[in-house]
């Protein structure tokens, strides 16, 4: 394959990497945020316009280059920006930044998969493109999986550009809706002094509601079949 496919992808992990080595994720902490919030608010107050185009452009950089984060960062942005605006930068923020890396995965890495996948693989391969949105949705709907994960699985099975883009921005709605309504409440938690942690704020009951959202959009794959072996009988 050409060299130049490389290009995007060096470019990122030569980022990533800076990113790393710098600690510039270091500083995306609840006590950080804390310490600096009245100057935060005063700056986003003072530049409506300016600052969450920035906001955006470091949310893009984190999801491009899988830094650690991205929870607390779109937490940060329902503190800084409230409901539903902070849900709406965070979505296109991340839509963007995974479309990003997922490009530059799969233009560097999807003739090597072709050549060198097995048998397995193949039909895995096959199957995901032939069931690729609900496949997507369902990823995206429940968070366990990494997010970065999920940014770049789809471009080892060559899924459509447009496909990862509508089942990305759609899909991280529910969760980025939850983390910034939880992000708006920050404050208030601050003044009191109660501890804050991830565990806190994603309970049982979103993740359960998450879960059967996403087994939700796994319905077609197997109806699909039974309609298909349906139709074929009425033809006979």
């Amino acid at each position: 394959m050409s060299w130049k496919k490389w290009i995007p992808i060096l470019i990122i992990i030569a980022f990533m990497a800076a990113a790393y080595f710098s600690g510039v994720t270091d500083y995306l902490t609840f006590d950080n945020l804390k310490a600096h919030r009245e100057k935060l608010l005063t700056l986003i107050n003072a530049h409506p316009l300016v600052s969450p185009l920035l906001f955006m452009l470091l949310y893009i950089v984190t999801v491009a280059l899988s830094l650690p984060g991205g929870t607390i960062l779109t937490l940060i942005g329902g503190f800084l920006f409230g409901i539903p605006l902070s849900t709406v930068y965070v979505v296109i923020a991340a839509t963007i930044g995974a479309s990003l890396i997922f490009l530059a995965a799969r233009t560097a890495l999807g003739d090597i998969l072709k050549r060198k996948a097995g048998p397995f693989l193949s039909k895995m391969e096959k199957g995901f493109q032939k069931n690729a949105a609900s496949y997507l949705l369902f990823l995206r709907f429940i968070p366990i999986f990494p997010f970065w994960l999920v940014n770049l699985a789809p471009a080892f099975f060559q899924v459509g550009l447009w496909t990862y883009v509508w089942t990305t921005l759609l899909g991280i709605i529910p969760g980025s809706y939850v983390y910034t309504q939880a992000g708006s409440g920050l404050g208030a938690i601050f003044d009191t002094g109660e501890s804050l942690s991830l565990d806190s704020i994603f309970n049982p009951q979103i993740k359960i509601a998450l879960v059967v959202l996403a087994v939700f959009v796994l319905i077609p794959i197997f109806v699909k079949p039974l309609i298909q072996k349906f139709r074929k009988k009425n033809d006979r």
